[in-house]
């Protein structure tokens, strides 16, 4: 007589654990589960007060400069290479997996303006005070050799900013005009100007390559096109812009960090309107990176803070902030995503986690699967108020809150001056103007 019997491999319902927990199938009829909400709430809730108990962003410091650190770049072929300048000429080149310097260049006398690496990683060109453009290899110098530029350019006017193209060897400079220049050449290519005011930063367009923005400190940030040597667009804020990024992902999108404590996101075909006006820094805002992702962006300020915004959003959903970090000069997002850098008045360099309550390291399939399900109900109960408020909730040195007060309530006195405006003037006569309007004063073709 046969007897027909069932055979299942214990893998598939015994826990990783080994213990006597067998795994029990689960049926998902809701009918079955009528308390799965409230349960799924308190898991969420959970979920994001342990959030909150973990969150530790400050990985390390990089302490070797001896004066304050004004520009930071990135190495595109190496994600562990990062260069800095500061602020008495010298450049370092950093390792960040041994977090020590391998390698100090005395480059220019006085302040190292702008940095900016070679498409193919394998040299950088700095610009300083002494009107120079030099070139450096990236590697060291062989053992018992002098550390000397590859080749140097000696300019009519002081430079202020340098970046290069993301694809040909091409690179451009700015000071009193914008000036495009060819690796191999002494002399510029072209020079472009609109207006008559020195231009503090330039930025070359990392999708359509042939496209860079400028500011200058007439309020004016202003677009070119390399391939007709013209300036194309300007739009005037109501205060000076210190450095533009574009988004890596949107071609057309870019974002400007104002001396009026804001940053605001254009759409470089409508200028006349800002996508979005990003709010919450209490002082002037120096530099801004985006994320290789092009979802968010990390901003420096001079409120001794740095903040990481979503694009879409005007509010920030992360401040970092340390006792001892001063002005924060450049900031900087790494190419995997996962860290940013600081450069301030302090001298010193900073690293930080991306997101402050990541587990570094490597994840079991387990820790993998539960971070994910915990993102998921984070997700589906974000506006809760009670989890809003835990998420939402950051601890800031008294400084920045009592300045953060004192801007609301100036914020609230101005728009209560419109309303009564508004209230006691003829019907139509004056205008309520929206937030996004209201700091661009004109846009010339």
């Amino acid at each position: 007589m046969k007897v027909k019997m069932l055979s299942r491999n214990p893998d598939h319902y015994v826990r990783e654990t080994k213990l006597d927990l067998h795994r029990v199938p689960r049926n998902y009829d809701p009918t079955l589960h009528p308390f799965e909400v409230p349960r799924e709430y308190i898991r969420a809730l959970n979920a994001t007060k342990l959030e909150r108990v973990f969150a530790k962003p400050f990985l390390a410091s990089l302490d070797g400069h001896r004066d304050g650190v004004n520009c930071l770049a990135k190495n595109p072929k190496s994600l562990a290479t990062v260069l800095s300048g500061a602020c008495d000429g010298e450049v370092k080149i950093w390792n960040l997996t041994k977090r020590k310097c391998i390698r100090t260049i005395q480059a220019h006398e006085g302040f190292v303006r702008g940095i900016c690496t070679r498409f193919c990683g394998t040299s950088f060109f700095t610009v300083g005070d002494d009107k120079t453009v030099k070139q450096w290899k990236m590697e060291g110098p062989s053992c018992g050799e002098e550390e000397e530029p590859l080749h140097t350019i000696l300019g009519k006017t002081v430079y202020t900013g340098i970046d290069h193209h993301w694809r040909e060897a091409v690179f451009a400079t700015c000071g009193q005009q914008v000036d495009i220049w060819d690796e191999q050449r002494t002399n510029p290519i072209c020079s472009m100007t609109w207006g008559f005011d020195s231009i503090s930063s330039v930025k070359f367009n990392p999708i359509e390559t042939f496209l860079l923005g400028s500011c200058a400190s007439d309020r004016n940030i202003v677009l070119y096109d390399m391939r007709q040597a013209t300036p194309l667009k300007k739009v005037i804020l109501d205060m000076r812009t210190n450095t533009i990024c574009w988004n890596p992902m949107e071609a057309f999108i870019f974002t400007a960090a104002n001396e009026d404590y804001n940053l605001y996101t254009f759409d470089m075909r409508a200028l006349d309107t800002p996508v979005m006006v990003h709010m919450d820094h209490v002082s002037a805002v120096l530099d801004v990176d985006y994320s290789p992702t092009g979802r968010e962006f990390v901003s420096a300020s001079f409120d001794k803070s740095i903040r990481i915004f979503p694009v879409d959003k005007s509010r920030s959903r992360e401040v970092y902030h340390t006792k001892r970090m001063q002005h924060v000069i450049c900031v900087k997002w790494t190419a995997d995503s996962k860290y940013i850098m600081s450069g301030s008045d302090e001298m010193n360099i900073r690293l930080w986690k991306a997101n402050a309550s990541e587990k570094l390291g490597v994840l079991t399939s387990r820790e993998k699967a539960a971070t994910d399900y915990n993102q998921k109900l984070k997700e589906k109960f974000q506006h809760h108020p009670h989890i809003k408020r835990i998420s939402r909730h950051r601890h800031l040195p008294k400084s920045i809150y009592s300045q953060i007060q004192e801007q609301r309530i100036m914020k609230e006195a101005r728009r209560r001056k419109e309303l009564n405006r508004i209230k006691h003037s003829k019907p139509g006569s004056v205008q309520m103007v929206s937030e996004k309007k209201k700091h661009i004063v004109a846009v010339v073709k």
